[in-house]
């Protein structure tokens, strides 16, 4: 009776990630048009705290822009990865490989989609879930840490700003495209993941070390900023000690996305 109800409940939870995937693939422009507006009301309300009222025009308009990149910039690449993968799994095969753990047999890709674990669902469906979630939590994050720059910010202020932003707008954009990456099954898509969160670590240590580096920083926005990298750089730690073995030991990784099968 218990492994009745385990049976179906695997096998209902194996046909929601396949509805899953299937929506996120088929329906991801209108994802994006929610996106567009949540996002950009999300940066009004941040925009309204503050002097962004009080500036002059042009001063607005500058002031707009980093708000405007943070909410287009996943969008844009978004939209060049599906171009990009649009024929991901046929893409070629990397001559070497870094995956080495676990006994497997090369197979053609025929082959590889014949077999009973290949394609993007289960499992496989969690992690581009939480890959694309890393993007709303990204500018949420940034949206609650940094206030709007007044018309002659600090020094320290302003380099802080530059940094965030440039981390908020290139990591939402390469987990965007890793997650495409992932749903087109594109052969390097294990190697583009374990690239983004390495440059998502190397990110959070130069912002920890410029910023340090700035003398006239108030101790208290530090202390803060400390807990907000310390927080991102966790998280990235955690989804790599989780997600590696799976990415390296998986069968349905292995013949997605290398074309091979347990030996």
């Amino acid at each position: 009776m218990l492994q009745a109800v385990m049976d179906r409940f695997s096998t209902n939870l194996y046909a929601r990630s396949v509805e899953l995937v299937s929506w996120l693939d088929l329906k991801h422009r209108s994802i994006l048009l929610y996106w567009t507006i949540i996002a950009s009301a999300a940066c009004g309300v941040r925009l309204s705290v503050g002097d962004f009222a009080m500036l002059p025009a042009t001063s607005q308009l500058v002031a707009a822009i980093p708000y405007i990149l943070v909410v287009f910039a996943p969008i844009v690449s978004l939209l060049l990865a599906f171009h990009w993968f649009r024929d991901g799994e046929r893409q070629p095969q990397p001559e070497f490989r870094l995956a080495l753990f676990g006994s497997w047999k090369k197979v053609t890709s025929f082959e590889a989609r014949s077999y009973r674990f290949y394609g993007v669902a289960g499992i496989m469906a969690s992690l581009i879930g939480g890959l694309l979630l890393n993007i709303p939590v990204r500018v949420l994050e940034f949206l609650a840490a940094m206030p709007t720059l007044p018309e002659a910010p600090p020094v320290w202020l302003s380099m802080l700003f530059a940094l965030m932003l440039a981390d908020v707008v290139l990591l939402t954009s390469f987990y965007a495209i890793a997650s495409v990456a992932a749903l087109k099954r594109v052969p390097l898509f294990p190697r583009l993941l374990f690239a983004v969160w390495m440059f998502d670590i190397l990110m959070q240590i130069l912002i920890a070390h410029a910023m340090g580096a700035v003398p006239e920083l108030p101790a208290e926005v530090g202390a803060a900023l400390h807990q907000l990298l310390q927080g991102n750089l966790q998280k990235v730690l955690i989804s790599f000690a989780i997600w590696t073995p799976y990415l390296l030991l998986s069968k349905r990784v292995n013949a997605t996305y290398r074309n091979r099968i347990s030996d």
